[in-house]
């Protein structure tokens, strides 16, 4: 990757003249079925860009209680674009046609105005579930009967893909605007782009600088995210195996509670019975384990390339002989 960087032909992406983005944002959007694309930070910035694009203030966007939307950015949508997120109990962070339907306002002068349905796929909060196809199409029936727009939080999409009865050009073709992302299982070391047609792109080049992220000679990123995509996305298959395998031997321990069906790609949630998730947590650094608490008794783990044979081994082992005490 570090290679590939070094020879990035670059320019100032400010005015446009950078070839290495300028390549991979076609190269994307094409593979996605959309029209154009364009390169950001991070996926907070190109989930923004996009509610900024599909929204006007006082507008609403329905979204799922567990979504990154709702949860992770800091209350971004209201701040930058004066909209309020519609938080819906959908099923592990998944939604569908028939609550989205019902949520939708009414034309009074007194309702925010529903313009937006956002998905996230897969999950986060949710453990990294998958949307099927099916269910995708059927809310894009409801927001084309009622006029709104489609927006995908696709920051791991990439693990969806695998999983999936769906290509990338299929998937993308249900949305108005999409957000993927390098820098999650993919390894790249920063980055995600907005997908969407050109004219709303071209709208977005301009809400990007005034969100601060106008760059200049990006090529660097963009190569590092493109090796990442053509080198990287194959490995994941190994991420999904592994939080399946580890699903397994923790619901085979009473000390835990997991849903080990619900696991479909690199992230397992499960709790942990008779201590918080924060004593649990500090007795895996001892044993040299990272993981993350994600409720008062949960914990969140993820799988990504890096973590080698040996490593899963020793997570493996852990679980296998951890008993419960006080």
């Amino acid at each position: 990757m570090l290679e590939a960087m070094s020879k990035a032909k670059v320019g100032d992406d400010v005015f446009g003249e950078d070839p290495a983005v300028n390549e991979f944002q076609k190269r994307m959007a094409e593979m996605f079925g959309q029209q154009s694309g364009l390169f950001v930070p991070s996926g907070t910035m190109s989930n923004q860009l996009c509610i900024q694009i599909l929204t006007s203030p006082g507008d609403e966007v329905i979204v799922d209680e567990l979504s990154h939307l709702f949860n992770y950015e800091a209350g971004a949508a209201s701040v930058l674009s004066g909209v309020q997120l519609r938080p819906l109990k959908g099923n592990r962070g998944m939604l569908y046609a028939e609550q989205v339907e019902k949520a939708i306002r009414t034309k009074n002068e007194w309702d925010p105005h529903t313009r937006v349905i956002a998905l996230e796929n897969t999950t986060n909060k949710g453990g990294g579930t998958v949307y099927n196809l099916e269910t995708i199409q059927e809310i894009r029936g409801v927001a084309n009967k009622h006029g709104l727009s489609m927006h995908l939080d696709g920051a791991r999409i990439w693990n969806a893909l695998i999983e999936a009865d769906y290509s990338a050009e299929q998937i993308g073709a249900q949305f108005d605007t999409i957000s993927i992302c390098f820098s999650k299982g993919l390894g790249a070391p920063i980055g995600s782009m907005m997908l969407s047609s050109e004219e709303n792109i071209k709208k977005a080049r301009r809400v990007r600088k005034m969100f601060g992220g106008g760059m200049r000679q990006i090529g660097l990123l963009a190569e590092a995210a493109s090796f990442a995509v053509e080198h990287h996305a194959s490995l994941l298959e190994t991420d999904h195996y592994r939080a399946r395998r580890l699903a397994e031997i923790i619901s085979k321990n009473d000390a835990f509670e997991i849903d080990r069906m619900s696991v479909q790609t690199n992230i397992l949630l499960f709790d942990v019975v008779d201590k918080t998730a924060e004593e649990f947590l500090r007795i895996l650094e001892t044993a040299g384990i990272k993981m993350t608490a994600f409720g008062p008794q949960t914990i969140r783990a993820v799988f990504h390339f890096q973590i080698t044979d040996e490593d899963f081994n020793v997570v493996t082992h852990f679980f296998e002989n951890y008993v419960n005490y006080d």
